[in-house]
């Protein structure tokens, strides 16, 4: 008999939560993903994810505007550069 597949649930991180770790880490790095596993138990890709997310949302920009207004430019940057990059 086979087993079905196991469905991996990953916790909601709280707004707060997540505004505070990206306060305290503001650039990437390797310890950063370290730190992420450790503290949300997710991958820094989840996380990101989580994150890209989170800061589109009134709650995020109502708790740490210019920190949500500061994490939009960095990921609207970036998702620009990937598409000049890819023609």
């Amino acid at each position: 008999m086979s087993e079905a597949p196991r469905t991996v649930v990953h916790m909601m991180i709280p707004t707060r939560e997540l505004l505070d770790f990206e306060e305290a880490w503001p650039r990437w790095s390797g310890r950063k993903d370290e730190a992420i596993r450790a503290r949300f138990d997710v991958t820094p890709a989840r996380y990101f994810q989580i994150l890209h997310r989170t800061i589109d949302t009134p709650e995020a920009l109502a708790e740490r505007p210019l920190l949500v207004h500061r994490l939009r430019r960095r990921r609207d940057a970036a998702m620009q550069e990937q598409r000049r990059r890819a023609g």
